[in-house]
């Protein structure tokens, strides 16, 4: 079990870090304070995020391989490509430190799969009841790739809006994990590196923007959209991919699966004279099966407005309450 012990810097520390962190990571040196990056051309993206999930082991991954993925893909949809990652860990007293082995062991394996490497990191420990079991702070540094799309400015109406696979898989599957309300099913998180789609995207000259739709899913960055456009974002509720265990799921429970976070998917916009070609080629990757262009920037009011089944609309409005919390 971890102790305070294992936070105050001595020698029960020295060893979590040596035979734990270290010894999973694979590139940190734990007898120094900051790591040297060797050096690289172009400009470097630097991106930080956090991970408070629960449960830390959920089907299709755990907080370790999240918390990799959420920083690779942070990067990647800015147009860079992911090399270092430093990662700070914050444990409550009382947690199994075999569990703690494990989850280390998979966030080292993800990360040698992301090609990037865990260079840094740090260790607290929280008193018994201060904490979540494990929290996970991580930050990391890409160098900027020549495609890297122009951003939120450089979109026009008439652009097309594309998503490169299932909405919503993660925030679900972390709910069916909860048990909450006597619910099961097989369905998976959609955690993976979203490289392989952005590397795909940087090649069209008309891509504008990328992002990866995690929390408040792709109803919180159309509304993003739509706020720094100055114009309307039609989504087409017929094309949205989605599970039919999220359908059926969100259906029963009240949810809507449009706010729910995605943690392997990329929303892109690009002129609509090459979408179809984007789509083609997303569709052509692992995970990409079922990518598809769900909407259109036109002109108008500022808003999200989705076009339903039965030919009606009604407005997306931005998130307010957190309707899953500690999802990624």
């Amino acid at each position: 079990m971890i102790t305070l012990a294992h936070g105050n810097g001595g020698r029960y520390m020295r060893e979590l870090i040596r035979d734990i962190f270290a010894k999973h990571f694979g590139g940190i040196d734990a007898t120094a304070d900051a790591a040297l990056l060797p050096p690289f051309a172009g400009e470097a993206m630097f991106t930080a995020d956090g991970f408070i999930v629960d449960p830390l082991e959920f089907p299709g991954g755990d907080i370790g391989s999240l918390a990799v993925h959420g920083t690779v893909n942070d990067l990647a949809v800015s147009g860079a490509t992911p090399r270092w990652l430093a990662v700070s860990c914050f444990i409550e007293e009382g947690f199994e430190i075999a569990r703690l082995e494990r989850i280390a062991v998979n966030m080292g394996r993800t990360a040698r799969e992301c090609g990037v490497a865990v260079v840094a990191g740090d260790t607290k420990v929280l008193p018994r009841g201060h904490g979540g079991g494990l929290y996970l702070s991580v930050a990391g540094i890409g160098t900027r790739n020549p495609g890297a799309p122009p951003g939120l400015g450089s979109i026009k109406p008439g652009d097309a809006i594309l998503v490169s696979g299932t909405l919503g898989d993660h925030g679900t599957a972390i709910l069916l994990a909860r048990h909450e309300f006597g619910l099961h099913g097989d369905l998976r998180s959609d955690a993976a590196s979203v490289v392989k789609f952005t590397l795909v995207a940087e090649a069209f000259a008309g891509l504008r923007f990328m992002r990866d739709p995690t929390r408040g899913g792709i109803a919180t960055v159309t509304n993003e959209i739509a706020q720094a456009t100055r114009c309307r974002v039609t989504l087409d509720e017929t094309r949205l991919p989605l599970h039919e265990q999220v359908r059926g799921i969100c259906d029963m429970l009240g949810y809507d699966p449009l706010y729910l976070a995605c943690e392997g998917r990329v929303v892109a916009v690009i002129d609509p004279v090459q979408a179809p070609a984007l789509l083609a080629a997303w569709r052509a990757l692992p995970g990409g099966e079922r990518a598809a262009i769900v909407g259109q920037i036109t002109a108008g009011r500022a808003h999200v407005v989705l076009r339903t089944a039965l030919g009606g609309e009604r407005i997306l409005d931005e998130l307010e309450d957190d309707p899953l919390p500690r999802i990624c």
